[in-house]
């Protein structure tokens, strides 16, 4: 969980910036035939038959991540599957990624290589060629940047405006598992630091711990989809809480929705964890973001093709704008849904 302070340190300015980028780089392969060319010159070629789909995330040390419990491995894993969730949420395939990482004299060469071994097992996992980026110095700790590409078929592409009255609202997986997870490591950090030699069981918590600090895209559902043939009316990913994305939905497509409180997938690890900590885990669900789950909308024509599904939940019902967006609770009662999700500004 903690460093090890006796590891091997190499100094980033023994190698210089170009032997640097080569050194990260050897390992990158080419798969998809619209890289041209990647890593290796001034920039990199792409050549698409289809529409394009381009998306960028910066995570930022202490506002993103927290490196006394993120390995650097699952950070630049990680940093490459929020990106790819987003060409998901857009019905894409991904196919190239760009990366750049700014980082402080105290990274060791080595702690690059980790992050570095984490983007390229997240690139031969979801089968993309990383094409370039930049490293550079930083006074501020570490960031790192990721450009994703994907490609869709023109009429393939699903937006967030397109939900009418009358659909179902859908998630994939289960929600609120990150945020719990991120609620065990935040107190066993605590523990630590009142006593280093107390070393956490974190045994009962490895779903949720996983579903933090090492994420999956839900590339699985866009072909599951395919597969069905339903094509989502509209479709955004998880990543600020499942009530901010619900109200994302509504306001682009402009109309209203109903969810259901007793439709909403939990883990039993995130419902035993949400009692022991005493937290509401419908509250959770709602609130919690960086699930990287994919919530959809189909027409009611397409529900006995996923009904039985058990990676999909039906959890809500798209209505009239004027109904507006409410929570329907276990007790029946209606509640307006308000973003209570995670922000990046705070006041």
């Amino acid at each position: 969980m903690i460093e090890d302070k006796n590891q091997q340190r190499t100094q980033l300015s023994d190698l210089g910036e170009f032997g640097l980028i080569d050194h990260l780089t050897k390992n990158f392969k080419i798969n998809h035939s619209s890289t041209i060319k990647g890593i290796g010159d001034d920039a990199a070629v792409l050549n698409f038959k289809k529409q394009v789909v381009v998306t960028t995330d910066l995570l930022v040390e202490g506002v993103h991540f927290d490196l006394s419990y993120m390995p650097l491995k699952h950070l630049g894993y990680k940093s490459v599957i929020v990106n790819l969730s987003d060409v998901y949420a857009m019905n894409a395939t991904a196919t190239q990624v760009t990366i750049s990482i700014a980082v402080s004299n105290r990274f060791p060469l080595e702690a690059i290589e980790a992050i570095y071994a984490g983007i390229e097992t997240a690139a031969k996992i979801y089968n993309i060629d990383v094409i370039g980026g930049d490293t550079t110095s930083s006074n501020k700790g570490l960031l790192i940047s990721v450009t994703a590409i994907g490609e869709v078929d023109e009429n393939g592409v699903v937006y967030r405006n397109g939900a009418k009255p009358n659909d179902l609202l859908v998630v994939s997986g289960d929600i609120g598992a990150a945020y719990m997870g991120l609620q065990v490591l935040e107190r066993e950090k605590e523990v630590y630091k009142v006593n280093p030699n107390n070393q956490p069981d974190l045994e009962p918590y490895t779903y949720i711990i996983e579903r933090q600090l090492k994420p999956e895209a839900r590339k699985d559902i866009v072909k599951l989809l395919s597969d069905l043939d339903v094509k989502p009316t509209s479709m955004i990913d998880i990543s600020d809480g499942l009530s901010s994305e619900i109200m994302h939905l509504c306001t682009q497509s402009k109309v209203g929705c109903d969810l259901y409180e007793n439709k909403l997938p939990l883990d039993p690890q995130v419902i035993s964890t949400c009692e022991e900590f005493n937290i509401d885990s419908t509250t959770v669900a709602l609130n919690g973001g960086e699930d990287y789950e994919l919530l959809f909308t189909i027409s009611q024509d397409d529900y006995p093709k996923i009904k039985a599904n058990p990676n999909l939940s039906v959890i809500g019902f798209i209505k009239e704008e004027k109904e507006g967006m409410h929570l329907i609770t276990r007790a029946d009662t209606k509640i307006p849904i308000k973003a209570q999700g995670w922000k990046n500004f705070n006041d």
